[in-house]
């Protein structure tokens, strides 16, 4: 979304059009997702549906049926289908468009007289996923309402979600030689990804420190996640008298136990307007500068491309700052480019995609900061850099104040664009999406990190802050774990599970359970102590008690196969202390 910010404050708009209902949903129990009660797909046509200040019109081709509705001029408009369900539960919607006034349009979804989510078109008339909507047994309502006006509706097909695959998330980070204190932040977040989400908040000078109070005299928590941001290191910004020192904040938080986040609302290296209305300081934005992204990627040899890497140099000395400190971050630069309001995203694409592996590269490669977890902000596929590029992807939510709604196409578009191989967060928002409802949507965000100021209080009510800061399905800062023993901790409640197990089952027996057993609290006793080279002695000593020839009748080959591999595990983060 589109950020208004100066030096003293920063406020957030949403670009909604619309008039937003707020959201108060009783939660329904389900029978879990329908798979069985109907498997085929059904279409509605627009032109069938019930109509408010709209009308049937076929003048333009490519519709389907009989026609299309239109125009979308104004809020208070909607197109509204009956919908019967058989039975409670998930179902799928897509929504057949007709963007033939201009690509880029919203639309807001309307379940049952909620606002539940919005979607965005492409160009002419086309379909896109609205996500998983929960509908009740018999007759349901879903209407379309203009975010962005001048559209048209052509039909909605619906059908049940089928059950959520399983998420193939890795332990690993893009970068081989990512510090031990980021290893352990994305194994803790993978842990955690589809059974909890962190609650996050964003943080400024200008009104720090009374966000993080607010929050805390509201709902006696503090977020896990503090989000900040390298705006006033900006070189532009600072050859006009900003200053910022945001390192110690961040260092701060981290040995509180939170995990920190970074963004960078750059501001153009050069070429700033700077007149009413476009002042230095709004330099991030498109038209607040003349600075061409493609003309300096493509002229490696000019001053335009130099400043690039001149300003990535300067950002890369706060961050080497914090790897010096053991803080691993968060990374999220060029967030929201496919908006085109940032200089970075407005040639489109290709120049983003680009600056984006130059940055990776410099920092990575030439800076040698390891600590960083690159968090790519944009749904679109087009825009997408490539997996060996991103550790994390998300997107921004501003469905309007007090919507809570799960923003389930979302989820399903990232999903979707990674594969289901990479974390999914909601980097920035402006309501936080209601607890209860994102594990019945399988709306699995890692986390959520709210924009600052009166964003946080205007479009969130107390009760509902309340509500999600203690919440059981929400981590707050009093709940992180001990990040800089959190791998070996993790790995040795794994080889006890796993002793436990096959003892149970009668697969780990005599002399050779006993023998584990003092193994495994030798090990643990030396971690527990700090002395991790013994600690890795015993774990090879482990490794020789399973190697036992004269005790093999007592233990299964799955077993040692088991206690091996975790073993191994082990053992590398030991070695890398």
């Amino acid at each position: 979304m589109r950020k208004k910010k100066n030096m003293i404050s920063i406020t957030k708009n949403t670009m909604v059009a619309a008039s937003i209902f707020a959201l108060s949903i009783s939660i329904i129990p389900t029978k879990g997702n329908v798979t069985k009660a109907e498997s085929e797909v059904r279409i509605f046509e627009a032109e069938d549906a019930a109509l408010n200040g709209l009308t049937v019109k076929n003048s333009v081709a490519g519709f389907s049926g009989t026609g299309y509705v239109g125009d979308f001029e104004n809020s208070s408009q909607s197109v509204t289908f009956h919908v019967d369900a058989p039975e409670t539960g998930l179902y799928n919607l897509n929504i057949g468009y007709g963007a033939i006034y201009g690509d880029g349009k919203v639309a807001n979804v309307v379940v049952n007289g909620e606002v539940l989510s919005s979607f965005t078109m492409g160009s002419g008339f086309g379909k896109e996923s609205a996500g998983n909507i929960l509908l009740n047994a018999g007759t349901n309502t879903i209407s379309i309402t203009p975010n962005w006006t001048y559209f048209a509706i052509d039909y909605i097909e619906v059908k049940p979600a089928p059950e959520p695959e399983k998420h193939e998330v890795e332990k690993k980070l893009i970068n081989p030689n990512a510090t031990n204190e980021a290893k352990a932040v994305i194994s803790y977040l993978v842990d955690n990804f589809g059974e909890k989400v962190l609650s996050g908040q964003h943080d400024f000078p200008s009104t720090r420190p009374g966000d993080l109070e607010y929050i805390y005299e509201t709902t006696g928590k503090y977020p896990a996640i503090l989000g900040l941001d390298f705006i006033d290191n900006s070189p532009s910004r600072v050859e006009h008298g900003a200053s910022a020192d945001e390192t110690p904040v961040a260092i701060d938080w981290w040995n509180k136990g939170g995990i920190v986040s970074f963004s960078w609302h750059w501001n153009a290296p050069k070429d700033l307007i700077d007149e009413p209305g476009k002042e230095w300081w709004s330099g991030f934005y498109t038209d607040a500068t003349t600075f061409d992204i493609e003309y300096a990627l493509n002229h490696p040899e000019s001053e335009d491309y130099k400043l690039l890497i001149r300003d990535i140099d300067v950002i890369a000395g706060e961050l080497k700052k914090l790897q010096e400190a053991n803080v691993p971050v968060l990374w999220r630069p060029l967030h929201e480019a496919e908006g085109g309001w940032f200089w970075w995203g407005a040639k489109g694409p290709e120049p983003t995609k680009e600056l984006w592996r130059l940055m990776y590269d410099r920092m990575t490669n030439y800076h040698n900061l390891n600590n960083l977890i690159w968090v790519w902000n944009s749904i679109e596929k087009d825009w997408y850099p490539g997996d060996e590029y991103v550790d994390i992807v998300s997107f921004d939510s501003y469905p309007g104040g007090n919507n809570y709604s799960p923003m389930s196409s979302q989820y399903e578009a990232l999903k979707e664009l990674t594969n289901n191989k990479k974390i999914i967060s909601i980097a920035e928002n402006g309501p936080i999406p209601d607890p209860d409802l994102l594990p019945i949507y399988h709306a699995n965000y890692s986390w959520f990190s709210t924009w600052n100021g009166d964003v946080l209080k205007d479009q969130n009510s107390k009760e509902h802050l309340k509500k999600v800061y203690n919440h059981d399905y929400v981590i707050t800062l009093d709940e992180m774990p001990n990040f800089k023993t959190y791998n070996e901790d993790v790995l040795l409640r794994k080889l006890s599970t796993i002793i436990d197990k096959y003892e149970k089952d009668g697969e780990l027996t005599g002399a050779l359970k006993k023998q584990l057993n003092n193994r495994y609290k030798q090990i643990q006793d030396q971690f527990n102590k700090k002395h991790y080279k013994q600690a890795m002695q015993h774990v090879d000593k482990f490794k020789q008690s399973l190697d036992n020839k004269g005790l093999q009748n007592n233990i299964s080959e799955n077993a040692k196969i088991e206690l091996n591999k975790t073993l191994d595990e082990l053992r590398i983060t030991l070695i890398n202390r």
